[in-house]
Parts: C-alpha cells; structure tokens; sequence
C-alpha cells in the first residue's frame, strides 16, 4: 500500500488575501504580526523559505534575504503573489506540499510559516519535513493558533465551550482549523530537532469591540509592549517562536543527500534553480530540466514549470 497522505487544506480559487486582509479589517492583527516577525527574524541571509506564502502578504518583509522561496498549495495564490512581488529574480514561486517539501536535505538558512500549521491535520510531521530542508543553527519563525488564550479559558469555565484550554491535544473548531496548546507546539518541536530561543505572545486586543472604540495605532502600541510577555506566559490567540535547528539525525544514504548545497557557490538564481529541487516521489537529485517542466531520471516524474512557478503537487 502506498503512503497515506494527510488532508490538504487547499486556497485554490481563494480571495483570500482581498476578503480577509485587504478588505476584511485585519490591519491590526497585519501590523503586530510585522512587529513580532521583525522581533524575531535575522536581520539578514541567503535563502529563506516561506511556508504557506499564500499572496505574499509578508514577503516583502524579508528585506535582508538574497533569495526567498514562496511555497504555497495553491497555484491561483502563488499568481497573486507573483502579481504582487513581480518577476524578481529574489523569488521563486513553488506549489508543493508541506508534508513532502521538494527541496533538498539542509538546503535554507531560515524559514517561516506563519498562519499555516493551524491547517495541519499532522503537525509534528509537517514540522519535522521542515526541519529536514534546514541547515543547522537555521533559524524557523513559527506563528501557530493556540488553544490557551483567556477568552477559551473564560468560556470553558463559565461552561459555554465543551473542550478544555488546559488538555494539550489539538482542537479542530473547523474542518482543518486546529488550535494547539503551547506545550504540546513546544514537545514537538524539541523532537524534530528545534530549540526554542524566544516565544511573543501576539494579538492580545483581537476583540472586535475593542477595535472599535480605539485608535489603530494605540492598540499596536500597546500589544507591542504586551508581546514581551510571551517568554513567561502565552494567553493570546496567536503564538509566535523563533527556534534554532539542532540535532540533526543521520543522513540516510541516498543520493539526494549527497549532493547538498553549498550556497557560498551559487553564483545566480539560475544556478540556484537548477539545484534547489529533489523529487518528491523518490528524493533524486538533481532534476533534469525539459520544455516547461523539471524530470526525475530516475523515476520518471515530471513536474511542469507554468509561467515562472514550479509545480511539485502532482503524484
């Protein structure tokens, strides 16, 4: 039997980035999370991925990168994106899963996926897939939704919500919408191999009724200085860590393996192209490049390359 694959919360055909953010009322939870991801990410590198880029709401955040790779499930996403960034040679656009990155093994320098693990059914193995495309001492930006917040404490108390904030098992309020608790985020990550080195506590004044009565730029003001409190306690919708990759496992002897990346020689985006990606159906690297699509010599798999984005969700 072949592998069973976890269900894939898929944005095709979404305007998600128009009806939620750009027109929905999110300005406030937009601008606090640019100040954590600021807090937290290097100030600089060479290669970062973004894990659920979706319309590259934040990549334009990643000014100190020399590369980044937008990966999202969504093909119509990765093309607002694409509108959005332009043609820019910092980018490369991908559609892939989560679950089986097309990447080769400790490839980035630094990764983030912010709004993304509440859609993973399989959260510790959507982590660890990321951990494996991490070089060592890489630096992972991981936002998640947690479950411990005061307002789902407040209504499990007052007996207006039947599962418990307290019990660290994922909650699934929607169909693959999960919270978590902090524990349980912070169990997992120390088993696939990331080192928590700072938590913020993000979106502490989410309530529509506050947003109504105050200024924008006095709830960001306030939830700024209110976001230092996540290194003793997280009580807020939204979690944001930044973990270091350590205890890297051994590499199993396979031949995507030993070809990996030295990003000191890449010299162009072409060269890093052509040595960026491995089949996600038997991991061989490199790929042969056809008319219009990457070609696995070994399996056979072909993945097709539309207008500038590489498609790995086939298979």
């Amino acid at each position: 039997m072949g592998e069973v694959r976890p269900p894939i919360c898929d944005y095709e055909g979404s305007d998600y980035q128009r009806s939620f953010w750009d027109e929905g009322g999110r300005s406030y939870e937009d601008q606090v999370e640019a100040i954590a991801l600021q807090r937290l990410l290097p100030k600089s590198g060479n290669l970062l991925l973004e894990l659920g880029a979706g319309a590259g709401r934040n990549s334009p955040r990643y000014t100190g990168f020399k590369h980044i790779v937008l990966l999202d499930y969504s093909l119509t996403q990765l093309e607002q994106a694409q509108k959005r960034l332009g043609r820019d040679e910092r980018y490369i656009y991908v559609a892939g899963d989560i679950y089986r990155l097309p990447f080769v093994d400790g490839l980035f320098d630094t990764a983030t996926m912010i709004r993304v693990l509440h859609h993973m059914a399989e959260a510790p193995r959507a982590l660890g897939e990321v951990r494996r495309v991490l070089q060592k001492d890489a630096i992972f930006i991981l936002e998640y939704a947690s479950k411990h917040h005061l307002k789902a404490i407040l209504r499990y108390l007052l007996h207006r919500q039947t599962w418990s904030p307290f019990s660290l098992e994922p909650v699934e309020f929607a169909a693959l919408n999960f919270d978590f608790h902090p524990a349980a985020v912070r169990q997992w990550l120390a088993a696939c191999g990331f080192r928590v080195e700072r938590t913020l506590s993000v979106s502490h004044y989410r309530l529509p009724f506050l947003k109504r009565m105050l200024p924008l730029k006095l709830l960001v003001k306030m939830d700024a200085y209110a976001q230092l409190t996540g290194a003793w306690w997280q009580l807020t919708p939204s979690v944001f860590t930044r973990n270091r990759a350590v205890d890297l496992q051994p590499e199993p002897q396979s031949r995507s393996t030993s070809s990996r990346i030295c990003l000191d020689e890449i010299i162009s985006s072409n060269q890093l192209r052509q040595r960026l990606f491995r089949c996600v159906q038997c991991s061989h690297h490199p790929l042969d490049e056809g008319l219009e699509a990457l070609i696995c010599p070994v399996c056979g798999s072909t993945w097709p390359v539309t207008d500038g984005i590489y498609d790995f969700r086939a298979g």
